[in-house]
């Protein structure tokens, strides 16, 4: 039985409800986003005027995995808006990467030299990506995590190659993201170990995003590393959510206490950022099939 327009609403409401705690409101966009629509992507759109950065990056970062043309606009909007936080227009530049749109080209063209660095790289990194699967259209799509990720993987194999790639800031970063994605997806200790590495070298950009990928990537070999990084206070808050939300995902013991350690943290985003991961660490020792509402919770929130 699929969600009715009146369970959207409910799950909408949530999302845009400044005084329920962020963790509810962050499994209300999860559920907007897969249940996916033009509905979905309205009630997305209009939480980017809420007081949280946190929130707003993950509302531009479901609009870009959801894939759906009629956020373009949204997106758009937000990337233009010097008002919005760094962290947010960088995620609004990578949603329309990952949407994947070569109308887009002009627009991120114009904000790849944008004087906030990680907005500029991250509007370089989308053109790159357009124009890479204009050149790729019948390319392979061998993610095993699912996600739209801002590069393609390497077709490198050979993990020690792979990590000199990563680490080689002469290399032009998409070619690094290339590196990092194909270390992700072959996974095990040695990869991790090799991303864990990047925490240390590179811009704040590529430094959030080996956070994101050691998140996705759940192995315990990644933790010291994360709660390293999350507790270095001259790391780019950027980058310290990232990792935050990576623990939340490895939902280890000792994950549960770095996290802990943060949550009356300096940083908001940071402070949010731990919020949410202690409420991720207790999904994944849940059982529960998914981040978000099912069917019956969405009625009963209406």
């Amino acid at each position: 039985m699929a969600p009715s327009k009146t369970d959207i609403d409910s799950v909408g409401t949530v999302l845009l409800d400044t005084g329920r705690p962020l963790p509810a409101r962050f499994r209300a966009l999860f559920t907007l986003r897969n249940i996916g629509g033009p509905s979905a992507v309205i009630w997305i759109g209009r939480g980017f005027s809420d007081e949280s950065a946190l929130l707003k990056h993950e509302l531009a970062y479901c609009l870009g995995q959801m894939r759906d043309r009629s956020a373009l606009p949204i997106l758009s909007a937000v990337l233009k808006d010097r008002s919005q936080e760094p962290m947010v227009r960088h995620e609004a530049g990578e949603a329309l990467g990952a949407i994947g749109d070569p109308e887009m080209l002009e627009l991120l063209k114009e904000y790849s030299n944008d004087p906030v660095i990680e907005v500029a790289e991250t509007c370089q990194l989308a053109m790159h990506r357009i124009e890479w699967l204009q050149e790729h259209p019948d390319a392979p799509d061998n993610n095993p995590y699912s996600s739209i990720d801002p590069a393609p993987p390497s077709t490198e194999r050979d993990i020690a190659s792979l990590r000199d790639n990563l680490l080689n800031d002469n290399l032009p970063l998409f070619e690094r993201y290339r590196a990092m994605f194909a270390l992700r997806n072959i996974g095990g200790q040695e990869a991790v170990l090799a991303l864990t590495d990047g925490l240390k070298c590179g811009g704040s950009l590529f430094r959030h995003e080996i956070g994101y990928v050691l998140g996705q990537m759940q192995h315990e070999a990644a933790v010291p590393g994360l709660a390293a990084a999350l507790d270095l206070m001259e790391e780019n808050p950027m980058v310290r959510h990232e990792c935050a939300e990576a623990l939340g995902s490895i939902a280890r013991e000792d994950c549960l206490e770095a996290l802990r350690d943060h949550i009356n943290d300096g940083e908001q985003v940071v402070r949010e950022s731990c919020e949410v991961a202690l409420d991720m660490y207790n999904y994944e020792n849940s059982g529960d099939f998914q981040y978000a509402y099912s069917l019956n919770q969405m009625q009963e929130l209406a």
